[in-house]
């Protein structure tokens, strides 16, 4: 699964129904049985059929949806492969609520940087993509908000997902952001590729490197030698092994939280596992 969906354009379509040939109702028809078949006949049965399939390709393109009526801080945690047994609650009306079974996942969080003290009772794993749109719209509308609400009761993790097939700046991107951890300026340097001020490219990596006030000819050295390559690889492979297929994907003191969700989804997950409410 990726970040982006497949356009109209690039779905193949069934040709175009046709409309049947009317009936003189007022001619014999010689003891033949003859059903008229009209456009409102085809629709009924074929939206609701389109509607059925579409939904199914939105499940596989977009990745798992919480349930109407199942628990948020229950319904964030999902397998990151859209794998439907790995889903913590299931709604059905009706029936007893049983508790749900959390998966939770063994994330560490290797050495990669991170914000927050080590000791913190939530860990929070990102796996993301600098070229990723929707990692970008998390990372403006989420990431400080989630950091000035919790400090240092969480531990943030930043690991990297690059997705190559569909964007081709994410793995450069990852690698110079790496290089700047070199020099201790990791997390505003991540901030600068997320604001695409200056897009992404070597110039860009560059110039970001200036304006933070880094060793220029340090930072180039590590960009061109291609340094963190086998780091930033490293960090797809685990997360690909592991099932995640499309960006960002979080993990929760191992519980997995798949797409840019908002705040609220976050909060609500972070209180539940505060409070020991998460079996």
């Amino acid at each position: 699964m990726t970040d982006e969906n497949q356009s109209p354009e690039d779905i193949e379509q069934d040709p175009p129904l046709e409309e049947s040939q009317p009936v003189d109702e007022t001619k014999p028809q010689s003891g033949e049985v003859t059903i008229t078949l009209r456009r409102w006949h085809l629709y009924a049965f074929v939206m609701p059929l389109i509607f059925i399939v579409g939904l199914g390709l939105g499940f596989l393109a977009r990745g798992w949806v919480p349930l109407p009526g199942t628990s948020q801080a229950a319904s964030a945690a999902a397998v990151a492969s859209s794998d439907p047994a790995a889903v913590v609650a299931q709604s059905n009306p009706g029936a007893p609520v049983e508790t749900p079974q959390v998966v939770r996942y063994d994330v560490p969080a290797d050495d990669d940087p991170f914000l927050g003290s080590e000791d913190a009772l939530i860990t929070i794993v990102e796996f993301s993509d600098y070229e990723c749109p929707y990692c970008r719209q998390w990372h403006s509308e989420v990431y400080s908000q989630l950091l000035d609400t919790y400090g240092d009761q969480i531990r943030f993790v930043y690991r990297d997902f690059p997705l190559e097939s569909i964007h081709a700046n994410a793995k450069p991107a990852a690698e110079a952001a790496n290089c700047a951890n070199e020099q201790g300026v990791f997390w505003d340097y991540h901030d600068k590729l997320f604001s695409m001020e200056l897009g992404l490219s070597p110039e860009a990596y560059q110039e970001y490197a200036s304006q933070l006030g880094m060793d220029e000819e340090a930072f180039q050295e590590c960009i061109v030698s291609r340094r963190y390559q086998q780091e930033v690889q490293s960090d797809f492979d685990f997360a690909a092994n592991l099932g995640v297929r499309s960006t960002p994907t979080f993990f929760i003191n191992g519980i997995a939280v798949v797409g840019a969700q908002p705040f609220e989804i976050f909060q609500q997950v972070i209180e539940k596992e505060l409070a020991g409410e998460i079996p």
